[in-house]
C-alpha cells in the first residue's frame, strides 16, 4: 500500500517506537480473520504481529479520516482506562468528537447496541485497533496491534494523529513532531499521587540538607543571671612590714643554724673519708668557728 511513495514508508525510528511500546506483542489466542496479520508464534505461545502490516492499516485509517470533510463528524470511542487519555488528546489535535467514558447505547442509534453494531446500522466505517483475538465483525479497518497495553494503545492513537495532521498538510514530515507520545500514554492516579509525594519529600529533604549549612548561628537574648564577685566578703591577709633591725637578725640566725647542721654533715663525711686533708681542714675550720660562736656570740663568724 505505502510502497508506491517512499514518503509513505516506515522510519527506522517508528519501528523502535513500536519495539519499546510493546504493539508487536500480540495474545496466546488467534482468530482466524486477524491470522493474515501475524508474522509468527514465540515458544511460549503469544503471537507476533507483522509491524509492515500494522503500518500500512495506519496509513489507509489516516487516509479515511482525513476524507471526511468535517473533523468533528468523526467519533472516537474508548471505555478503557488505557485508551481514554489517548482520545481526549486524539481529538484535541485533529477537531474529532472524543467520548472517553463508558459508551451510551442509543448514542448513534435508537438501538441499545454496542458502538460497532449501531454504526453498522447507519453504515459508519468503523476503524478498530484489533489484537489477535479480537473478531473483526462490523470493523471496515482493522489496525494489528496490542490493544491492551497502555504504552502500545497510546502510542498507536499518537501515531494515528500525526499521520492525520500530515496528510492535512498541518506538520511536515521533514520536521518531527514537537508532541512527545508520553503525552497520550495512560497514568494510573495512585501511581502519579505517589511519584508526586516522593518528589516533594525529596525536595523538602535537599531543601533542610542545604539549611543546615547557611543558616544563621541562634541569637542568644535571654538574660543571663548575675554573678556576685567571688573575692567579696573573703579576708585577705597581708603580712607586716619588717624593719631593717629585724632583717638583720632573721639573717643572722639563719645563717648560725646552717653552721650548726653543716658540723654533723661533715663528721659524716669524714667517717667514710678519713684521709681526704681538704676535708679535715675544712671540719677543723668549722669546728673553731663553731668554738668561737659559742664563746663570742654569732658576731664573731
Amino acid at each position: 500500500m505505502s510502497g508506491a511513495l517512499d514518503v509513505l514508508q516506515k522510519k527506522e525510528e517508528d519501528v523502535l517506537k513500536f519495539l519499546a511500546a510493546g504493539t508487536h506483542l500480540g495474545g496466546t489466542n488467534l482468530d482466524f480473520q486477524m491470522e493474515q496479520y501475524i508474522y509468527k508464534r514465540k515458544s511460549d505461545g503469544i503471537y507476533i504481529v507483522n509491524l509492515k502490516r500494522t503500518w500500512e492499516k495506519l496509513l489507509l485509517a489516516a487516509r479515511a479520516v482525513v476524507a471526511i470533510e468535517n473533523p468533528a463528524d468523526v467519533n472516537v470511542v474508548s471505555s478503557r482506562n488505557t485508551g481514554q487519555r489517548a482520545v481526549l488528546k486524539f481529538a484535541a489535535a485533529t477537531g474529532a468528537t472524543p467520548l472517553a467514558c463508558r459508551f451510551t447505547p442509543g448514542t448513534v442509534t435508537n438501538q441499545s447496541r454496542a458502538p460497532l453494531t449501531e454504526a453498522s446500522y447507519v453504515n459508519l466505517p468503523t476503524i478498530a485497533l484489533c489484537n489477535t483475538d479480537s473478531p473483526l465483525h462490523y470493523v471496515d479497518i482493522a489496525i494489528p496491534c496490542n490493544n491492551k497495553g497502555a504504552h502500545s494503545v497510546g502510542l498507536m492513537w499518537w501515531m494515528l494523529a500525526r499521520e492525520v495532521l500530515r496528510m492535512r498538510g498541518t506538520i511536515s514530515r521533514e520536521h518531527p513532531w514537537e508532541v512527545m507520545p508520553d503525552v497520550y500514554f495512560y497514568r494510573d492516579p495512585e501511581e502519579t499521587e505517589k511519584e508526586q509525594q516522593a518528589a516533594a519529600e525529596k525536595a523538602v529533604t535537599k531543601e533542610e540538607f542545604q539549611g543546615e549549612w547557611t543558616a544563621p548561628p541562634p541569637e542568644f537574648t535571654a538574660p543571663q543571671p548575675e554573678v556576685a564577685d567571688w573575692s567579696e566578703g573573703v579576708q585577705r591577709f597581708f603580712p607586716p612590714a619588717h624593719s631593717a633591725e629585724t632583717a638583720a637578725l632573721l639573717y643572722t640566725a639563719s645563717l648560725y643554724f646552717l653552721l650548726e647542721l653543716a658540723v654533723p654533715l661533715m663528721r659524716i663525711v669524714r667517717l667514710f673519708l678519713p684521709t681526704s686533708q681538704v676535708f679535715d681542714t675544712s671540719f677543723n675550720d668549722l669546728t673553731v668557728c663553731s668554738k668561737a660562736k659559742n664563746n663570742s656570740g654569732p658576731l664573731a663568724v
